[in-house]
């Protein structure tokens, strides 16, 4: 069985050698979706009886180890030394140092790589993470899957 779920964030980004607009400081409204597969959990009484993972449960999970550090933050690309040192310049910005420029797929992988093991089979359901979706815009994505 495969759940998802999705929760949405701002944040701010550039593309250093885009040949049209996406080189420039922009931001987006993004939208993430997590998929997780696993059995569902036959257990009477239980509070998670009839579910894969309690939907709040991935969410708590996706939101403090992504969600809430790339919220109204600016992905700036390591080799991106102009923005940097400009947003270096700004007291108190909240700036996340990506290893890849941050495309919508380099930010769909970043993010499947720092989920994929936070969710670990503690209801013995076989949980795996199967995919996570990066909505950059409503209709443009990219899928990191397993």
């Amino acid at each position: 069985m495969q759940i998802t779920t999705r929760l949405e964030f701002d944040a701010g980004h550039r593309i250093p050698s885009h040949k049209s607009q996406c080189k420039n400081l922009h931001g987006h409204r993004y939208a993430i979706e997590i998929t997780l597969s696993g059995d569902i959990i036959s257990q009477a009484g239980a509070s998670e009886n009839g579910m894969v993972m309690d939907f709040s449960e991935v969410k708590a999970i996706a939101k403090s180890a992504v969600v809430d550090v790339w919220d109204h933050a600016f992905l700036v690309y390591q080799d991106d030394t102009e923005v940097l040192n400009f947003l270096n310049s700004l007291t108190k910005h909240k700036t996340v140092i990506f290893p890849t420029v941050p495309t919508a797929e380099n930010m769909a992988n970043e993010a499947f790589k720092i989920l994929k093991n936070r969710y670990l089979d503690s209801y013995g359901t076989h949980l795996k993470l199967e995919k996570v979706r990066l909505y950059e815009t409503p209709n443009n994505w990219a899928d990191a899957l397993s």
